[in-house]
């Protein structure tokens, strides 16, 4: 165990993760100078005084960037490690590069200002400084301005719909989303789309005025559902929303073992023009050890029948680190992504969330992380392969416990990029998601030019989320009229 004693917590969460991001496998204790001390004196003991009033809210943000950078020079010197993306713990990087470009800063300058503010490596203060520029004309794209526009007003005008159906063929071992494996619950479905059903007309009638830009089904794996299931609610929503402005229409088919010819078919006739078919790996034995029930032969199988149906829109989801894979392993199933050529390649770094099995197997005491590969190589493997296959990066986000303390990037061909991706991690206009364990966002333009977020979710628990379906409806109608969420 790490132990850091503190005299005010007020910065606790900052300093616990970057902490955290130098010793992975340790247990991290914030402790305060007056609490009562459990009297272990094992591990690596920390001791910061830190500054407890400030003048003004910007004042104190100066300050937290300066404790951030002193105590990453100071970790990084007893350690001798950098991290690649410096004291950027739990932030998108990209939305700090695309504040510099919007305010007329260039290339040059912007990545200077990742490195020498946030120390970023170079590396990395160029990629995110390369994806903000990228998005921010994607961006200017979707919303149509010219020079008199304002490009986030224009944005914030529309919003983006998610659809989440929360079951499975089965649950994977590195997965903490809503998740419920079809077999055991095949009653609960027809109960379960009849409350997204009253969702979806509510967001409907309440966004009438709005212009949608994009649609995104996740969950769980939607094609998890019967052909008249997908049929159903697909056809609803075409009912009930105006999709004619539409920029994308995504549905994550995700799992081999969830998709036919059938399926795939009603997607494409019912207006789905972007699908993810996710291998995660094309290692058999690390497939069978996540639990998953179809093998990479299935895997190309299923994304060469997405291509056979008409999908010209295909994504690709991989994961570095995965137990017991090493680099080896990356390139193996990198070449088999290169003979496939999809138009989308997400690359993950593997995160252990809590509520997933690797989380439960780590709180047993079970080693997880995986020491056998060089994270640092396999992430270069992979933006070599999409740079093969004419892919660029286009947008980028982390996650807490993330694998090397690197990033999630997704790769697309031009044209092809995921709109709703962008949209979202960007936070330039609402989200509104309906079914169980979503999160909707409101995105408020303040006076002063800063942006507030707000949120709402619905229940996790399937029969909590279709037994007070009419509460979950309120909490969007209080969410979008700025009301207080109980």
């Amino acid at each position: 165990m790490i132990k850091v004693r503190i005299d005010d917590d007020s910065f606790s969460y900052d300093i616990h993760s970057l902490v955290k991001a130098f010793y992975p496998e340790e247990e991290v204790k914030i402790i305060l100078h007056d609490a009562e001390d459990d009297n272990d004196e094992s591990g690596v003991d920390l001791e910061l005084s830190v500054r407890k009033s400030f003048r003004s809210e910007e004042d104190r943000q100066a300050y937290k960037s300066e404790l951030k950078r002193q105590l990453y020079r100071m970790l990084s010197e007893h350690t001798g490690k950098q991290l690649p993306w410096g004291t950027l713990t739990g932030i998108r990087p990209t939305k700090l590069a695309m504040g510099c470009i919007e305010k007329g800063s260039n290339e040059e300058d912007t990545a200077a200002y990742m490195r020498d503010f946030y120390l970023c490596s170079d590396e990395k203060a160029l990629l995110a400084t390369d994806i903000a520029i990228r998005e921010h004309e994607i961006l200017k794209g979707i919303a149509q301005s010219t020079e008199d526009d304002d490009m986030h007003d224009i944005l914030a005008q529309g919003y983006s719909l998610y659809v989440g159906i929360p079951f499975c063929p089965s649950r994977c071992v590195y997965c903490s989303f809503m998740s419920y494996p079809i077999a055991g619950y095949s009653e609960a479905v027809d109960g379960y789309i009849d409350a997204v059903k009253r969702e979806l007309h509510y967001v409907a009638d309440a966004f009438a005025d709005r212009r949608l830009d994009s649609i995104y089904i996740g969950g769980g794996t939607p094609t998890t559902l019967s052909v008249s299931k997908l049929s159903d609610l697909i056809g609803y929503i075409r009912d009930v929303f105006d999709i004619s402005h539409i920029r994308e229409f995504t549905v994550e088919a995700g799992r081999a073992d969830s998709i036919d010819r059938e399926k795939l078919a009603v997607l494409r006739q019912l207006g789905a023009d972007r699908i993810s078919v996710n291998p995660q790996t094309f290692n058999e034995d690390t497939l069978r050890l996540i639990g998953r029930k179809a093998g990479a032969t299935e895997t190309i199988e299923a994304y060469n029948l997405a291509r056979d149906v008409g999908f010209d829109n295909i994504n690709m989801d991989i994961i570095l680190g995965l137990p017991g894979e090493d680099t080896d392993d990356v390139k193996h199933t990198l070449d088999v992504i290169k003979t496939l050529r999809p138009d989308d390649l997400t690359v993950h770094s593997l995160a252990v969330k809590r509520g997933s099995r690797l989380a439960e197997l780590l709180l047993e005491g079970h080693k997880i992380r995986n020491d056998r590969i060089d994270y640092d190589e396999a992430m270069h493997l992979t933006s070599e392969a999409a740079a093969d296959l004419g892919l660029k990066p286009y947008y980028l986000y982390r996650q807490k416990n993330i694998s090397g303390n690197l990033e999630n990037t997704g790769y697309a061909a031009a044209g092809r990029e995921g709109i709703y991706n962008i949209l979202m991690m960007e936070e330039v206009q609402d989200i509104v998601a309906c079914g169980a364990g979503t999160v909707s966002k409101h995105v408020s333009l303040q006076p002063d030019g800063n942006t507030l977020i707000s949120r709402c979710d619905t229940h996790k628990d399937l029969k909590l989320y279709t037994e007070n379906i009419d509460e979950m409806i309120d909490r969007k109608r209080r969410l979008y009229r700025m009301e207080d969420v109980e």
